[in-house]
């Protein structure tokens, strides 16, 4: 799978991109608020500690009194402890902000991503999704939560002390503002190169997730293939262009922060400087110039605050484009907003406005074409009556599973209709026909939990005993039964714990209690042994019974009591008929069951 990657290569930092997570902030405006007016207090009391220490240097120092000492203490204890209490309230506000903006990012990511169609997942890695909805979005809400509040903190006293220097002398004042469009150009330089490098950081960063979960996933291959060196390797490679990256990134910012301090530095030395002059021409007094020296040291902490917080949002711009590039994906099946008016969407159906489906399926003048651009079907048509075990057949590629694919409305057509019932299915939501589907994966995934819960799946409100009665149907009881705990029995993550003859029982009982009016089965019994195999045979047409069904078979012995036999081949149908007709005709059904059965004589026989 490639990963996707849309956003644009620019090397500024994006506001758009910012006020769009702005504003799961500003869902807690009131919130909001209250920390900026927080931070306001913390600044106007940062704004007054030198202007306390000038009056107590001219008043008490040079004027050689304590008059008036223990009211001056009084206030400089409560100004700290209103400060210390603002802080409270900051860390606590911009904390809660960063949980619940994290909360809301990757509930409404989740929710995007049900409901993108399966194109996405074509082109689209796990380990890209895992980094977005992991280690992207706490990044980005921690940025939003902390370092951008605190630029609203940065401000308040940055202009505060700019009033207050050119107050207390403009001349002076300005001598030390002269340092500033030299920083600003710092910060443009800078800003380019590392923003460059923490966007390669980010890739590869996705990259190493997608590597991590291929080698877990694919760890039994690699070790009976004997290339675990040959997959040490490419991972080494990959991690290598990470560290490179974050290596660069690191440098740039190590040498753009202490040129800040150095900057503030000077400044200082020239206030210290003329200020000293003044001071002994007398046009200063000590207690102004030890307010100004204070000031002016103040001065570029927020400036190096400012510069700080430019070069993490230039390392979180990636992140915040690829959080933005999965939340503004469009899906390639979406229903109108007539018919979400009509019927709902994917999370609220309006069922009293459902009509029912009885299962006839029409494909007229279909083709399709994937977004790669390869044409699956040309101009494909069939009709399937409610109630009719359809069997597909064919080579590998032909376009079975893209024809039940679109049956489901998994997919769409590029050009032509696929009709439920008479009608367009596009003109009703997909809720309403996935709701009266069945599907039964080559490979079927449970979800992490108990047998009964992964079967309630189906229908959440099913008592016990219509899940004993679904498991008994299919033949599953048997060895739900043989488990630890029956069916509170842990099936562990994907159903790990169990075969996969009986994630494939489980599946149909599931399915069973659903009793969705149409049902798919894609080569259910490929991948099990003879026994099972005959189990699930027998589980299928319990389920099959009564509704309209498409199977896509692997084993061509498991269809041979299908209503109707389609030949698929290069995306069209060659031959169509029951298993006697299509064995009469000699064709290519004839060719393709007559060579499995001799491979599977043969082998039987060497068994």
């Amino acid at each position: 799978m490639r990963e996707e990657v849309r956003h644009a290569d620019n090397e500024k930092i994006d506001l758009r991109v910012w006020r769009r997570l702005a504003n799961y902030a500003m869902r807690y405006k009131p919130r909001v608020i209250r920390t900026i007016l927080v931070l306001a207090v913390v600044s106007g009391i940062d704004l007054a500690y030198p202007l306390f220490s000038r009056y107590a240097i001219n008043h008490f120092i040079m004027g050689e009194t304590i008059q008036g000492l223990h009211l001056f203490g009084a206030l400089y204890v409560l100004m700290v402890i209103i400060q210390g209490f603002c802080v409270f309230l900051f860390v606590r506000g911009a904390g809660r902000l960063e949980m619940d903006m994290s909360f809301d990012i990757r509930q409404e990511a989740f929710s995007h991503l049900q409901q993108l169609s399966f194109s996405y997942y074509d082109t689209t890695s796990v380990g890209w999704l895992m980094a977005r909805l992991g280690s992207d979005v706490a990044r980005l809400s921690e940025m939003i939560a902390w370092s951008v509040v605190d630029v609203m903190w940065a401000l308040f006293f940055a202009v505060g002390v700019v009033v207050v220097l050119l107050a207390m002398n403009v001349q002076l004042g300005l001598l030390v503002l002269a340092i500033t469009p030299v920083l600003a150009v710092l910060c443009m330089y800078f800003q380019r190169r590392i923003l460059r490098q923490q966007r390669i950081v980010r890739k590869a960063n996705s990259r190493i997730t997608g590597a991590f979960n291929e080698g877990v996933m694919g760890a039994v291959t690699n070790k009976t293939l004997a290339r675990e060196e040959a997959a040490q390797t490419e991972f080494e490679a990959v991690t290598g262009e990470l560290h490179t990256a974050a290596v660069r990134a690191a440098t740039l910012s190590a040498v753009f922060m202490p040129l800040v301090v150095n900057l503030g530095a000077v400044a200082t030395a020239l206030a210290l400087w003329r200020g000293g002059l003044l001071t002994f021409a007398g046009v200063m007094d000590l207690g102004t110039l030890a307010a100004f020296i204070s000031y002016t040291t103040q001065l570029f902490d927020p400036i190096q605050s400012l510069a700080r917080i430019l070069a993490e949002m230039q390392a979180a711009q990636a992140s915040a484009e690829r959080v933005i590039d999965l939340l503004d994906t469009r899906s390639d099946v979406q229903d109108s907003p007539e018919v979400i008016a009509r019927y709902g969407d994917l999370f609220h159906g309006k069922r009293e406005n459902w009509p029912d489906i009885q299962g006839r399926v029409e494909f007229k003048d279909v083709t399709f074409r994937y977004k790669t651009g390869e044409e699956v079907l040309r101009d494909f048509s069939l009709t399937v009556e409610p109630g009719e075990n359809i069997a597909l057949v064919g080579e590998t590629g032909a376009g079975k599973t893209t024809i039940v694919n679109l049956v489901c409305r998994f997919y769409e057509p590029t050009e032509g209709e696929v009709r439920i019932d008479g009608t367009d299915y596009r003109r009703r939501s997909q809720l309403w026909l996935q709701s009266s589907l069945g599907y039964v994966l080559q490979s079927p995934h449970l979800f992490s939990g108990t047998v009964a819960e992964n079967l309630r799946f189906a229908k959440p409100d099913a008592t016990d005993e219509e899940i004993r009665e679904a498991a008994r149907m299919v033949h599953a009881e048997e060895f739900i039964l043989n488990l630890p705990k029956g069916y509170d029995t842990q099936v562990g993550e994907g159903g790990g714990k169990l075969s996969t003859g009986q994630k494939q029982l489980l599946s149909l009982a599931r399915v069973l209690l659903a009793d969705p009016r149409i049902f798919v089965l894609d080569e259910a019994t490929s991948s099990i042994d003879t026994e099972t195999e005959a189990l699930i045979q027998d589980a299928v047409q319990t389920v099959l019974a009564g509704r309209t069904s498409f199977v896509v078979a692997h084993r061509l012995s498991t269809i041979r009591s299908a209503d109707r036999i389609l030949v698929i081949h290069d995306g069209r149908i060659q031959e169509s008929g029951t298993h006697e007709e299509l064995m009469a005709l000699r064709g290519e059904y004839y060719s393709l069951y007559t060579h499995q059965y001799r491979r599977e004589a043969t082998q039987a026989a060497l068994e």
